[in-house]
């Protein structure tokens, strides 16, 4: 049997201009990027702006953290170090991710050192672009996660510096399976670290519509579709698009949901509830994640190709 060799296919061999080409693709690709990482990400700007300088990409993932992204066409320098950390200071990210075609020694140390020394909620990524070719095969990229932080060490000294409170991992530790079951039985995130907070969000298919697991301050859990496009009119326009279609959505669902417009706040929201707090004992803990899983999955079956089909009417 005759086997090919891979070989490696330099950057600017695909990519001609930094900002004209690469940020552009990453861009459209932060989907593949997200899952190298493990997070679900959505883009929020590109080029965006810290007093004189443009950050390459700005997104948030899933558990609405801010994810600042800076891009190299070729080996890791000291010029972009110092603006991947004054990006991150600008727009308080929690997530500082460096993209390049190769990471020098010094700053993969320098990123691991960095990961070792921030809090729990601070972390910092290295990733390489491979682009990749077998004979005279079309090219193909993968993203390869070289720096990264060792979650467990962060969470244990958190824990220990009274970082993260009792009830912040009460949390985290609840999330921890939810997570881990809609990655890998049902496929719809890309997320692997829960966070220690009292909600989740995960992608919907639409920038800033989001479906959600979340524990509300009246002993009561529920799994909602939050809309948030930043803008008040838009939100309610996309609300409104689709209670009108109240009565066939709650059909496809099973069961019957609460419409909140919010009109004295600028998001909306759609609900299903139930009783419960992250107090409750392991067995009821279970059986609420259990519930919370079962409608997450019901809501992106149904909501998904709506919210899709409404945004497209409202900003015909």
């Amino acid at each position: 049997m005759k086997l090919s060799k891979i070989k490696h296919v330099g950057l600017r061999d695909i990519w001609a201009r930094e900002a004209g080409d690469f940020t552009p693709w990453l861009a459209e690709n932060i989907k593949e990027l997200g899952a190298a990482l493990g997070m679900d990400l959505e883009l929020q700007a590109k080029e965006a702006n810290v007093g004189d300088f443009s950050l390459d990409l700005l997104a948030k993932d899933n558990s609405g953290r801010t994810v600042v992204i800076e891009n190299q066409l070729a080996q890791t320098d000291h010029d972009h170090l110092g603006k991947l950390l004054t990006y991150a200071a600008g727009f308080d990210a929690t997530a500082i991710v460096w993209v390049a075609e190769s990471i020098r020694e010094e700053h993969r140390q320098a990123l691991d050192w960095l990961n070792k020394r921030t809090d729990t909620n601070t972390d910092f990524f290295g990733v390489v672009v491979e682009v990749l070719q077998i004979d005279d095969s079309n090219p193909a990229f993968n993203f390869k996660l070289v720096v990264f932080p060792n979650e467990w060490q962060k969470s244990k000294g958190s824990q220990a510096a009274g970082l993260v409170s009792k009830r912040g991992e009460a949390y985290r530790q609840y999330y921890q399976p939810l997570i881990d079951e809609l990655r890998e039985k049902h496929k719809v995130t890309n997320a692997k670290i829960a966070q220690p907070q009292s909600w989740y969000s995960f992608s919907s298919g639409v920038s800033y519509a989001s479906i959600g697991a979340v524990f509300r301050s009246n002993n009561r859990v529920s799994v909602e579709v939050y809309i948030d496009y930043g803008d008040f009119e838009s939100n309610k326009a996309l609300f409104d698009w689709l209670q009108k279609r109240k009565d066939v959505i709650e059909q496809q669902l099973g069961f019957t949901v609460q419409w909140d417009r919010l009109d004295e706040k600028q998001a909306s929201r759609i609900s299903v509830d139930r009783s419960g707090n992250i107090q409750s004992s392991a067995e009821e803990l279970d059986e609420i994640r259990k519930w919370q899983i079962e409608k997450l999955l019901t809501f992106k079956k149904v909501f998904s190709p709506l919210l899709k089909e409404g945004v497209k009417e409202i900003t015909a």
